[in-house]
């Protein structure tokens, strides 16, 4: 059984300027599964970086409101929502909150650097 607590995944700022906790990746956990999941944390008046994935990702907001922006669309982004992303797009998310925005990616297939582009 694995059962992974988040404060214990290693914090870092990932390539997009979130900061970031890897949860779940297949080539790092002896697990069976084609996705990998993260936490990731903006802080406020701040975004993420533009970039775009060979691969299709989730956000699920977890805390905070945000503007998520998808090729040439934007809207407002807040807790217990879900984004899709589909593979290829320019994707950003900015925190218009007072509080940070923190939300779960789900990224499938497994992220691997050489599958993103930070533009």
């Amino acid at each position: 059984m694995l059962i992974k607590e988040l404060q214990k995944c290693t914090e870092f700022i990932a390539g997009d300027k979130t900061i970031l906790r890897e949860i779940l990746h297949p080539e790092k956990e002896n697990i069976e599964t084609g996705y990998s999941l993260a936490h990731a944390k903006v802080k406020p008046g701040e975004s993420s970086l533009p970039h775009r994935l060979k691969t299709s990702e989730v956000y699920y907001i977890l805390e905070g409101e945000g503007i998520m922006h998808i090729d040439n669309e934007s809207a407002t982004v807040r807790k217990n929502q879900t984004v899709y992303i589909p593979p290829g797009a320019v994707q950003y998310i900015e925190n218009k909150g007072n509080s940070e925005l923190s939300f779960l990616c789900i990224v499938d297939p497994a992220w691997r650097q050489k599958d993103e582009e930070v533009l």
